[in-house]
């Protein structure tokens, strides 16, 4: 019964924090109060070009989730390089080839995407 509790308190902290923090971003936002350059996307007074709500294009986004993709890789392999010393003999075989096989997936999946045309900037 006393699990029940855990999980009903941790709910509750969690709303509670959700709530607050909304709250909080409310009560000390930036609302214009007068002041007409407030409210413009940069305050250094002078007038912006064009749109400020402009998009970016889509090669941004590809490029930052490759990035990511690839930098979440860099710690797997990292903690596998520090885990691989206390390996066994038999082990060590099972674990680099593991390794092997997880880099040529990586390596399949960046040579798809060079295929593609997507790390060619435009």
């Amino acid at each position: 019964m006393t699990e029940l509790w855990y999980v009903v308190g941790f709910a509750f902290a969690g709303v509670s924090f959700v709530f607050l923090t909304i709250g909080a971003s409310w009560l000390i936002s930036h609302r214009t109060r007068g002041d007409e350059h407030k409210g413009r996307p940069y305050e250094s007074g002078i007038d912006t070009y064009g749109d400020t709500w402009g998009r970016f294009g889509l090669s941004f986004y590809i490029y930052a989730l490759l990035f990511v993709a690839f930098d979440i890789e860099v710690v797997f392999i990292y903690l596998w390089a520090m885990v691989f010393r206390s390996l066994t003999h038999d082990q060590v075989i099972a674990a680099f080839v593991s390794m092997l096989v997880f880099v040529a997936i990586l390596l399949v999946g960046l040579g798809y995407a060079w295929r593609k045309g997507v790390l060619t900037w435009r």
